[in-house]
């Protein structure tokens, strides 16, 4: 099935799911956005294995058409390398998502932030797995959430929330964004995996400094990696070239 009638049979789907009246146009752009728009606002539910099949199908296509990237294939150095572009089209064991305190993706519709970005591309499956990772009786005791890729490249997500900055960082904020990248390093180590990717965990909205995140970032990877002398391979991911610069320059 072409995309465009793809993303035209899942509006007509979720029209009737949500007894809405949505209207498609004669634009496929306007309408991919609109599918997506909506999926964020959904709460956790049952969409419908007819549904899940043809999401699937459109959210794999496009994972091919934007190229997937082997980690393996990238340049390492102490088993540490720097990425810069989109975190979805990594392959690898795990990648980490900065997510908010509900651990249930941004319900803002089509909002840039990372939680929004990954969650889109991996599909609805995601959101419903991490609702019923809430019902765990030790769910409180994990300050990682792991869900499985589903229509990403990676086999699994690690979704951690890192500390949100209101004026100056203190202390408790560097240790907080240390903590993040330790719990993730561990639970990859505690569940055997070989590789996992970093992104800036709490820059952008979250207001943490870019250059102190990098510094924490890469200290507490380091230290991890004397302490545990594991061979796990570590990606640095980065978007911005403010980013890039600060880690080439640590790294």
């Amino acid at each position: 099935m072409e995309k465009e009638e793809a993303v035209g049979k899942l509006l007509e789907m979720l029209s009737e799911k949500l007894n809405l009246k949505i209207q498609p146009t004669g634009d496929y752009l306007q309408n991919r956005r609109l599918f997506r728009g909506i999926c964020n606002q959904l709460p956790p539910m049952d969409v419908g294995d007819d549904f899940y099949k043809l999401q699937d199908e459109l959210l794999k296509s496009e994972s091919e058409e934007k190229g997937i990237v082997d980690i393996n294939s990238l340049k390492y150095k102490n088993n540490i390398a720097l990425f810069k572009g989109d975190i979805t089209t990594l392959k690898a064991d795990a990648i980490v998502n900065a997510a908010n305190n509900q651990f249930l993706g941004c319900f803002v519709p089509c909002h840039n932030c990372i939680d929004n970005v990954i969650m889109s591309a991996s599909g609805f499956q995601m959101r419903n797995e991490l609702a019923d990772l809430k019902k765990q009786k030790d769910y409180d005791n994990q300050p990682v959430k792991v869900t499985g890729g589903y229509n990403l490249p990676c086999k699994y997500v690690f979704h951690v929330a890192g500390p949100q900055v209101f004026g100056k960082v203190t202390e408790k904020d560097k240790q907080n964004l240390s903590n993040c990248y330790l719990y993730c390093l561990d639970k990859a180590k505690e569940m055997g995996l070989k590789s996992i990717v970093f992104c800036c965990i709490s820059t952008g909205v979250y207001s943490f400094p870019n250059e102190l995140a990098s510094e924490i970032a890469v200290k507490t990877v380091e230290c991890w990696q004397n302490e545990t002398k594991s061979n796990l391979k570590i990606v640095f991911n980065v978007f911005k070239d403010i980013d890039e610069e600060q880690y080439e320059q640590r790294l």
